[in-house]
């Protein structure tokens, strides 16, 4: 039979054990909850950049495509003047010889402007060259779309694991933090695809 004043210490020792414990818990979850919001950082940052890749890469390909099609119009203007004083060389047969030789001077010299903004890879800025450039630059963007979804679902899973966290301490509910690093453990891998892009997701806006 146990005494009346064993009670008092035997439950004393059994609530203290039983704090330590919960206090652990919510230090580790404090710690887990530290750790979410450090990768939630890595994630934001890594969305970030895609977006102003993303941006950035959609005005060089404008811009370049933009570029091109002046030089398609030069061209076009240049080989039609080439065109027109041919087509005055041969109406008049009986044109003096010095105005042949100058229209004909102009032909050549049209010619060679208009083959110069068809393609100019000295320089880099012909027609050929810009539309080269803006391929480079659509496989940017498009690159840069892809990442951008799954970094933007990982942020929303980081946040949502966080919010369990949180409600997991101060509930004391270990169901509940399992089911945040559940939820955390899907962030991770977004957050991994989206850097590396081993699998492409659907956009968040189709």
């Amino acid at each position: 039979m146990v005494e009346q004043t064993e009670v008092p210490e035997h439950v004393h020792e059994h609530a203290h054990a039983h704090g330590d414990h919960g206090d652990g818990f919510r230090r580790f979850a404090s710690i887990y909850v530290g750790v979410v919001a450090l990768l939630l950082a890595i994630a934001t940052l890594g969305g970030g950049k895609a977006t102003k890749e993303m941006l950035g890469a959609s005005i060089r390909v404008s811009d370049t495509y933009s570029f091109a099609q002046a030089k398609y119009l030069r061209q076009t203007v240049y080989e039609l003047a080439a065109d027109q004083l041919e087509a005055q060389i041969a109406e008049q047969p009986a044109m003096p010889d010095a105005a042949k030789a100058t229209l004909t001077a102009s032909i050549t010299h049209y010619r060679k402007d208009a083959v110069r903004y068809a393609s100019d890879p000295a320089s880099g800025e012909g027609r050929k060259e810009l539309l080269a450039k803006a391929k480079e630059w659509e496989a940017v963007r498009d690159h840069a779309e892809a990442q951008d979804p799954n970094f933007q679902f990982a942020a929303a899973f980081f946040q949502i694991a966080i919010v369990l966290a949180s409600v997991a301490i101060a509930a004391n509910s270990r169901a509940l933090l399992g089911l945040s690093a559940v939820v955390s453990t899907l962030a991770i891998i977004l957050t991994i695809n989206g850097y590396f892009l081993v699998v492409a997701l659907p956009s968040v806006g189709s």
